[in-house]
């Protein structure tokens, strides 16, 4: 089912490893120029577009763009109790670990009388995505809203698609996670048309936002990154991916359960095996047909499993594996191997990395108390996840007494000159003059 990738006995430079691994085929840029009419479009008509465009893309005119409160409340009712105990303890767990992660200030004397200090200061007010094309994802709702809350963000607006099934309103357990976590402000709109709505405001209906935050398909990607520079953004999520350095020591049936449930998101999830172990391998191929065959979502699996983005890296040990998955930089990255916690620390590139046997990438996207909206594509070589950070701003604040500047003041007229920057330089002599 996957295909193979043998990497053993080939020293292959950084370049060639990047050329190799596998990748969905997945292009932002041409999806821009599908979404920036749609962009602009929201920008100079509001919400007529808004509801011109909810129809074309979504087949459906929602009677309340936003949804009322009353609605979201309503919501919790539809919903079964071990669902709102499920939500609730995801929320208790996700609350706990990013409140914790929240940076604390810093005040440093550089010299007698001279001190530099930074704060976080939360931006006013977000919107976070929630996709729901072929899933319904409250689990994406907590995710966002959580760290958004746990920065101190006091403006926050959740924009999800419409549902023909729900007269035009979100997935009701969408809404109820909304009511869970006390956000009332919830829009069924979906598409690059919420990105717009999100950055440029539409009167009448949603005010602009700061920083936009949360996964979605190509031309929400495309969106967040015609729209980046208006507002902030986390990231150009991309399908999702799973990788798994695992060695002779692994269960292949958790291995196979494992690639298996990133592959029945979506037709272009990745889901790639690093190993040195040809018999585990094999072992896995066959549990993940055995598995795959019994699966609800079985055309969309099978069509992620046997894509291009989806394979068997064979390596000639774990230091190759490590290269191997440093190179892919998975969204999410298991370890099944002998002493994984050590090898988890060798891992420079990764979303987030789950450790062992008994810590699935299924528990992160749940309840593990992590964040699920993690890079995609490779893009962990330089991107984290979300967090608290994603909705904070750090600034600097500046106070030198008269004693403190006049022991620096040569120091920075001499490089003002050397920047011919004269003015600059006069700013400092200014103050000890006369």
């Amino acid at each position: 089912m996957l295909s193979r990738i043998d990497l053993r006995d080939r020293d292959l430079t950084a370049r060639e490893l990047l050329a190799i691994v596998p990748r969905a085929d997945v292009n932002v840029a041409d999806a821009r120029a599908v979404v920036e009419p749609i962009l602009h479009a929201v920008r100079e008509r509001g919400l007529d577009a808004i509801r011109e465009l909810g129809e074309r893309f979504d087949g459906v005119n929602p009677e309340f763009l936003r949804v009322p409160a009353e609605r979201i409340e309503a919501a919790v009712a539809t919903q079964d109790d071990a669902v709102l105990d499920a939500l609730r303890e995801a929320i208790a767990r996700v609350r706990t670990f990013h409140e914790a992660t929240v940076p604390p200030p810093v005040s440093v004397e550089v010299a007698p009388g001279a001190t530099v200090s930074q704060r976080w200061i939360p931006v006013g007010r977000v919107g976070l995505y929630v996709p729901g094309g072929l899933a319904v994802y409250p689990s994406s709702v907590v995710m966002n809203v959580v760290a958004a809350q746990a920065a101190g963000v006091e403006s926050i607006a959740v924009t999800t698609p419409p549902q023909k099934a729900f007269g035009g309103e979100p997935h009701p357990t969408i809404l109820a996670a909304c009511a869970l976590l006390g956000v009332d402000e919830v829009y069924a709109v979906g598409g690059a048309q919420a990105i717009g709505m999100l950055a440029y405001g539409v009167d009448g209906l949603c005010d602009p936002v700061d920083v936009i935050t949360g996964p979605g398909n190509v031309y929400v990607a495309a969106a967040k990154r015609a729209v980046n520079g208006v507002v902030g953004i986390d990231s150009e999520a991309g399908p999702t991916e799973i990788a798994i350095i695992a060695d002779d020591s692994a269960d292949a049936d958790f291995v196979a359960a494992d690639l298996l449930s990133q592959a029945e998101h979506d037709p272009m999830a990745g889901s790639v095996l690093i190993t040195d172990s040809e018999d585990l391998a094999e072992r896995v191929e066959q549990a993940l047909q055995r598995r795959a065959d019994a699966t609800k979502h079985l055309a969309r699996a099978k069509e992620a499993l046997t894509g291009r983005q989806s394979a068997v890296i064979l390596t000639t040990g774990i230091d190759q594996s490590v290269q191997a998955a440093d190179a892919y930089g998975a969204e999410h990255l298991e370890i099944h191997t002998r002493d994984a916690a050590a090898v988890a620390e060798r891992i420079r590139n990764a979303g987030a990395i789950f450790v062992g046997p008994h810590s699935p990438v299924s528990l992160g996207d749940y309840i593990a108390g992590s964040n699920h909206v993690l890079p995609t594509g490779g893009t962990a070589r330089f991107a984290s996840g979300l967090n608290t950070a994603s909705f904070l701003k750090a600034v600097s604040t500046i106070h030198y007494t008269a004693d403190a500047l006049a022991a620096v003041g040569d120091s920075a007229v001499a490089l003002a000159n050397a920047e011919d920057l004269p003015a600059h330089g006069e700013a400092i002599r200014a103050r000890f003059e006369g």
